[in-house]
Order: structure tokens, then C-alpha cells, then sequence
């Protein structure tokens, strides 16, 4: 079984909500990265993203943008940045079995070869792959090529996903469909929107894939309420900021612990209370 499957699977025994955390392969350096993941491991994450540096991303925010450009610095080509993400991977998983998520995009796997990408990213250790501008209904040799190596394809749902839309998605996303909680890019925000738990609700309808809640969520009350209703908690932008202002510090993945594991608590707490 798939990693990500055997972990939500886990959390559905207890009732627990995953918590996800999202961060930059190679910001400030891959070897900080690996570092950063084993502390996320450490905090409780269930799942971790690992954001491929790309130079023209229409998904993300100015944080994660400007975190991209940090890593690219020690890349050159689209393929060395996959290989190297790749590669990441598979040092990181001498030490965890934490589920992998990669979050790029078409650009990056199309250049480095659908068919090499699939395969190298299932030898490493790769769980699930989320190519954010991939419709699902132009995937036909990604999908069925990432099927065969037994890596989840995931895909975005927004709040302007149309119910015929939302069908689809749930169709052809494995591991979790990653519900995007408001219109716009990647970034912390107030408030979380009211329309996320209809929505998330909306989409269960349609599959028994669980459904993650991103974009937008940063503080431990927010992953609380988000946890009462959905089966995953994605948090990205507020820990990439912190990574991105203490850079190659040795206290960087300690930081980072600190940061997240009120958040993995909070998660775990909301679930919880909503199981009451």
C-alpha cells in the first residue's frame, strides 16, 4: 500500500485529521531540507510536500516565489532540479518512511521525461506527485504512467470548481484531493473562508479519496477548525516565511519544530473536539 494511503487509513482507525506541512526542496539548501523534514517528522506531520523549485509558478505567493528563487540559485536546468529533488528523496528515506508529496509543475516533469519522472520518483521513495496547472482531464500518459510506478496523482479543487468539475477531479486524484480554500495563490490569510466545509463536503459526495484543505491556512486555530471537517490540514506559506529568515542557520530545522508542532497539536485537537 502506498504510504499515504496507509497513513490516512491510519488516522481514519482513530479519527485523527493528517497535518501536512508544505515547504521549498533546496531553500536555503537540499541538506537543510532533509533536516527540516526529519524535525517535521519529529512535530508529527503525517505528510510532507516538498515544493520543485520552478522559475515561473502561477500557483504560488510571493513567499513561496521568492523561496523557489532561493533554491534555483544552486540549480541550472529543469532536470538537474528534478533529478536533484529526486535524489533528495531518496537520502531522506534512509531515515523516515513520512509519506512524500511532490508539488511542481507540468513544465518540470515534461522536461525531465513523464516515463523517467514516474520511475525515479517511485525508486526514491516518491508517494504522491500534485502537478498544479495539470487539468485532470489532459493527464491521460501522466496519470497512467504515474499509476503504473504506484505514485499518487493529486488534484485541485477550488471554490470555483463547478459540481460536473468536482466529479472529475475526484475521478482521477489518488491518495487525497487537495481543496484549495479560496481563489488566488499560496499565502497566510485572516480568516478561513465559510464556504471550505460545504465544499469539502461536496467533494466526499463524489469519493472516498480523502480531502485536504490548503492555501491560506497559518495559525494553530485555523488548523483546529479546518481539522473538524476535513481529513487533511495543509499549511505551507507561514513555515516557508520562517525557513526564509533564518536561512542556512544550523538552528533552522529546530526553529521550524517549534514553529509546527503547536500546529500538528492544534490539528489533532480539532479533530478530536469534532469527534465529540
Amino acid at each position: 500500500m502506498n504510504r499515504i494511503d496507509a497513513r490516512f487509513a491510519a488516522l481514519a482507525e482513530t479519527g485523527d485529521t493528517a497535518f501536512i506541512p508544505y515547504i521549498t526542496a533546496g531553500d536555503p539548501t537540499l541538506a537543510m531540507t532533509a533536516k527540516i523534514v526529519f524535525e517535521l517528522d519529529r512535530a508529527g506531520c503525517d505528510i510532507v510536500e516538498l515544493g520543485v523549485p520552478f522559475s515561473d509558478p502561477i500557483a504560488d505567493g510571493v513567499v513561496n516565489q521568492e523561496a523557489a528563487q532561493r533554491a534555483l540559485k544552486h540549480h541550472v536546468t529543469l532536470h538537474d532540479v528534478v533529478h536533484d529533488v529526486v535524489n533528495l528523496v531518496r537520502d531522506i528515506r534512509k531515515q523516515t518512511e513520512v509519506p512524500i508529496v511532490l508539488f511542481t509543475y507540468y513544465n518540470p516533469v515534461l522536461a525531465y521525461g513523464i516515463e523517467s519522472f514516474a520511475r525515479d520518483c517511485a525508486n526514491a521513495g516518491v508517494d504522491g506527485v500534485l502537478c498544479v496547472d495539470l487539468p485532470p482531464d489532459e493527464d491521460d500518459d501522466y496519470k497512467t504512467t504515474l499509476d503504473r510506478h504506484g505514485v499518487a496523482t493529486i488534484f485541485l479543487a477550488a471554490p470555483t470548481s463547478t459540481p460536473e468539475r468536482i466529479a472529475l477531479i475526484a475521478r482521477h486524484s489518488t491518495g487525497f484531493v487537495y481543496y484549495v480554500s479560496r481563489t488566488g495563490v499560496t499565502g497566510e490569510r485572516a480568516d478561513i473562508a465559510s464556504t471550505v466545509q460545504g465544499m469539502v463536503a461536496s467533494i466526499k459526495q463524489h469519493t472516498a479519496t480523502p480531502v485536504a484543505v490548503g492555501f491560506g491556512i497559518s495559525s494553530p486555530a485555523q488548523a483546529a477548525e479546518v481539522a473538524g471537517y476535513a481529513d487533511g490540514v495543509i499549511v505551507g506559506s507561514a513555515i516557508v516565511r520562517l525557513i526564509g529568515k533564518s536561512g542556512d542557520s544550523p538552528d533552522t530545522p529546530k526553529n521550524v519544530y517549534t514553529f509546527v508542532k503547536p500546529l500538528v497539536d492544534a490539528a489533532k485537537s480539532g479533530a478530536a473536539a469534532s469527534r465529540a
